[in-house]
């Protein structure tokens, strides 16, 4: 089974800002799959558990198979988690190894992924934070960039602003291609998926 956390605030005055990119990736994934159609909300058809929204079903994949996915909102606000994430790899008996993080990054510019086997929160709450609840920084974490801030703009108010129009007609197709390397990553492993899409798109 695999584990792919969206981190992200809840809340409506939190939609669509750049904090939350997490969560819109994996409402992105849970729209490929078919698990919600285009007018439908993961927010509305999740179930709460593990102080979170979740969906959960079977991917198929190119083997014949299938391979178990939960997908998983936590709503305990950014700072807070691990506590989310814990929760549903105890229940489900998951190894670091079986979950994605998906998160933001102000180091990397708008359009932008990387992802990465294990490493440092660099910065970032969310990761801060799982990785104390985990005891642990060796899971896989999937970066999406939202550009660095203006000079002298505060980073808090920045991650919790939307994206600009430009910033946004690069980060729909990121979003597009997160769901890809999520799909790669479970079918695939890891190591295929940064190979393919750690490099820039063309």
């Amino acid at each position: 089974m695999r584990l792919v956390v969206g981190l992200g605030n809840p809340g409506n005055e939190f939609v669509a800002t750049r904090h939350n990119i997490g969560w819109e990736a994996v409402d992105e994934l849970a729209q490929r799959l078919g698990w919600i159609g285009k007018k439908e909300e993961f927010n509305r058809l999740g179930k709460s558990k593990f102080d979170g929204l979740v969906l959960d079903g079977s991917v198929s994949i190119h083997s014949g198979g299938t391979e178990k996915l939960l997908l998983l909102k936590p709503v305990t606000y950014m700072n807070d988690s691990g506590r989310s994430v814990q929760a549903a790899m105890a229940f489900f008996q998951l190894l670091p190894a079986d979950v994605m993080i998906v998160l933001d990054d102000l180091a990397l510019p708008s359009g932008k992924i990387r992802i990465r086997p294990s490493g440092s929160a660099g910065g970032h709450n969310g990761l801060k934070d799982i990785e104390r609840a985990l005891g642990t920084d060796q899971y896989p974490r999937l970066r999406i960039g939202i550009d660095a801030p203006p000079p002298r703009f505060p980073g808090r108010d920045y991650v919790l602003g939307r994206f600009t129009e430009e910033q946004r007609r690069a980060v729909n197709p990121a979003l597009e291609r997160t769901a890809s390397a999520i799909l790669t990553w479970i079918e695939k492993g890891i190591e295929s998926a940064m190979n393919i899409f750690n490099a820039d798109p063309e």
